[in-house]
């Protein structure tokens, strides 16, 4: 079973989650519908702004714990070099 590593962010070089998921559409869903409690429900935290799929949940996961770790400016970085306007990505996975 694959999975996706995601990167949430409520501006352009705001606040930042990163969650991973077998589920991209499900999973952004309910962060945008406020059904995930926690630290982006409060921060308001529901802009997709990057995204990876991985065809194995395990590296998913392993990819997930290591962007955790890395530095703010190397996150902002692989999210400008994908998305440099940090659009919401969500119509694009909707589609």
């Amino acid at each position: 079973m694959g999975g996706f590593v995601y990167i949430l962010a409520n501006m352009r070089r705001g606040r930042t989650y990163i969650g991973v998921t077998n589920d991209l559409l499900r999973r952004v869903y309910e962060h945008r519908a406020g059904l995930v409690k926690g630290y982006t429900k409060y921060r308001e935290i529901k802009r997709l702004v990057y995204f990876e799929q991985h065809d194995d949940i395990t590296m998913a996961i392993q990819r997930e714990t290591s962007l955790k770790r890395w530095y703010r400016s190397w996150k902002e970085a692989l999210i400008e070099e994908n998305n440099p306007e940090w659009r919401d990505l969500w119509d694009d996975i909707v589609k």
